[in-house]
């Protein structure tokens, strides 16, 4: 899971946004900064043209041992074409009937519910601890399709007020990595779902608003206790 905000993402001037819920999956080239090399590698394999690229890298090599059939191999497009769809849609995507068999409605539906609940409870501490009265807070899940290598998700919280992604606190971003992924719904759960019901990205909202008092004492004291 890869939470984002300008600690955690090198280019964040791409984290701007004019409409809400902004999506950045395959959409705006984001770079992390100090997530570690998996994270870089995730990343990287994300990029269509580095995948396309291994893709067809055999071709180049079979025209460099058999130079004598360099020109046959290159006039083969369609044999390419072939290889690039064979990889991309049959073994790194789940196909139309192996994503019915994903999940079960009724793992769905649970799934789905846990999710809304700890979303809910993420914004809620979130907008306590920062003392928002009104508007509207949107936690946005967006996680890639390629369903045969480590699930890449990315993680935000996003504001109508002005509108824009908020710069999420070291306190609020391990908020974010402790409670929103863990059993009986991990990132790889959620990822079968979303293939499964064809959900592209998960837009949960919280208004500040339906705050109760209790929640923003709670949250005033443990903001003076961290203090301390």
């Amino acid at each position: 899971m890869w939470i984002l905000g300008p600690d955690t993402v090198a280019n964040s001037t791409a984290l701007q946004i004019r409409w809400l819920p902004r999506r950045f999956l395959a959409r705006t080239a984001l770079y992390p900064r100090n997530g570690g090399w998996r994270l870089w590698l995730r990343v990287i394999f994300e990029m269509e043209v580095l995948r396309y690229t291994l893709t067809l890298a055999p071709f180049v090599v079979a025209a460099v041992v058999w130079p004598k059939y360099a020109i046959v191999i290159a006039q083969a497009p369609v044999l390419m074409v072939v290889a690039i769809y064979l990889i991309e849609s049959r073994l790194l995507r789940a196909t139309l009937e192996q994503r019915a068999k994903l999940a079960s409605e009724d793992e769905i539906e649970r799934g789905m519910d846990l999710l809304r609940s700890r979303a809910r409870a993420i914004l809620s501490k979130i907008a306590a601890g920062r003392g928002l009265q009104s508007g509207c807070l949107h936690l946005v899940i967006e996680q890639s399709d390629l369903l045969r290598i480590p699930p890449l998700t990315l993680v935000s919280v996003q504001s109508e007020d002005g509108p824009e992604l908020l710069a999420l606190d070291d306190t609020e971003r391990a908020l974010v990595a402790a409670e929103l992924f863990a059993l009986p719904l991990r990132e790889v759960d959620l990822q079968r779902i979303s293939l499964a019901r064809k959900i592209e990205l998960h837009d949960l909202t919280f208004a500040p608003a339906q705050l109760s008092a209790h929640a923003r004492m709670a949250a005033l004291m443990a903001a003076r206790s961290a203090g301390e």
